[in-house]
């Protein structure tokens, strides 16, 4: 192989990832350095959260008109503004004159122009420089040759993605069928209701791996069994960066709530078939959604360090719901609330669990078929291969 691909390889066992990459039935899961070491965790920074489509959150939520806010995607700081016209852009958090950064990471904040604190170059929301103190009185200075470096930004569905690497191509083949699986749920139009910030002792991937399978569902998760068989639902083709398939409700069950009963309203629109189902899917690399019948739930990840994550799990709801007497997302955000944080205990065990010496990868179950899938993609990453759509092979999880 070489140099060029030999950099481009994660530093973990080669033949171990290939093992999690034998064909499903016959493969295994990922050696523990996947979930343990500095090293692997700091590629998948570069290779995941630096140098692809990376989501930002929901774009009404991050920053207002005549606001900026600086967030961190990867190893790259990003500076979001919004100026007066309510144009959103991404910039790269760095002043053009000795690389100070504009804003720290933080919450948004009111402004009209943006200061760098260091030497006071002063730029306007749409990233122009509009003073640099005692330069622009010099005849050779032109203030238009330096306005702050625009990153590659793109909205889906009323989130934000950005590229940080502006190598990634288009968002469109980042997602490939995921915006044709989740167009009835008009997740542009929904209205966020509620949300809950977590953080865990756990790496990242360990949250999309317990997302998606229910294999684990009847042995910690006793209400989500009661309105939604474990062993439900089938697994759809992606031809995108993404994972996923669909569950059943039971037939007494509206939606998903401690007694599957619904207190808000249908997505308008939503054919009688989806309305008896929920369908859960994951994009590469940190976005998973629940689309219900009557709202939308989101866990935004962010790996904070090796065993250590954060999750922003937002519940989104059509503005018909906000317009209903005494509308209250409570019945949604309640009963997720107590099985994400079933989820988080599970995925801290399994945490502390591959950290030990007598960690082995162990073989998946016939309803896992969702993480062989997962691990197609991180992978195909680790082994220095270009990230392609997962291939289906098992669809059902009977």
């Amino acid at each position: 192989m070489s140099e060029v691909a030999v950099k481009d390889r994660a530093p973990i066992s080669q033949a171990a990832v290939e093992a999690a990459l034998a064909p499903f039935g016959e493969s295994v899961t990922l050696p523990a350095e996947a979930y343990t070491t500095d090293d692997v965790f700091a590629f998948e920074q570069e290779r995941f959260f630096t140098r692809g489509w990376v989501c930002a959150g929901r774009v009404d939520g991050l920053v207002g008109t005549n606001q900026a806010r600086a967030i961190q995607l990867g190893n790259e700081p990003i500076l979001l503004m919004r100026d007066g016209e309510g144009d959103l852009r991404g910039f790269y958090n760095t002043c053009r004159h000795r690389a100070h950064e504009l804003l720290p990471i933080g919450d948004a904040v009111d402004m009209r122009v943006l200061k760098c604190p260091y030497h006071s170059w002063t730029y306007s929301l749409e990233g122009a420089l509009k003073g640099a103190p005692s330069l622009t009185r010099s005849p050779d200075f032109a203030k238009e040759d330096y306005p702050l470096i625009e990153v590659e930004a793109e909205t889906w569905q009323g989130f934000l993605f950005i590229d940080p690497s502006g190598e990634a191509g288009p968002l469109a083949e980042h997602l490939g069928n995921l915006d044709e699986v989740l167009a009835p749920w008009q997740l542009a139009t929904l209205r966020t209701a509620a949300r809950h910030d977590y953080e865990i002792a756990a790496n990242w991937k360990l949250v999309v791996e317990n997302y998606h399978e229910c294999y684990h569902c009847s042995s910690i998760h006793p209400a989500l069994c009661k309105v939604t068989p474990p062993n439900s639902g089938v697994d759809v083709i992606p031809t995108g960066l993404w994972c996923g398939g669909d569950m059943t409700l039971m037939d007494h069950a509206a939606t998903m709530s401690f007694d599957g009963v619904s207190h808000g309203t249908t997505i308008p629109g939503l054919e009688e078939e989806l309305r008896r189902k929920v369908m859960y899917a994951g994009l590469i690399p940190n976005l998973l959604i629940s689309a219900h019948p009557d709202y939308v739930m989101t866990h935004r990840l962010i790996p904070l360090s090796a065993g250590r994550s954060r999750i922003e799990c937002e519940w989104l709801f059509p503005p018909e719901a906000f317009d209903k007497d005494g509308f209250d997302p409570a019945y949604a955000v309640d009963f997720w609330d107590v099985t994400n944080r079933e989820d988080w205990a599970a995925c801290e065990a399994v945490q502390r669990g591959v950290v030990s010496r007598g960690y082995r990868p162990g073989p998946l179950s016939p309803w896992e078929s969702t993480l062989h899938q997962f691990y197609q993609m991180v992978g195909s990453a680790y082994l220095g291969r270009p990230l392609a759509a997962p291939q289906v092979t098992v669809s059902s999880r009977d």
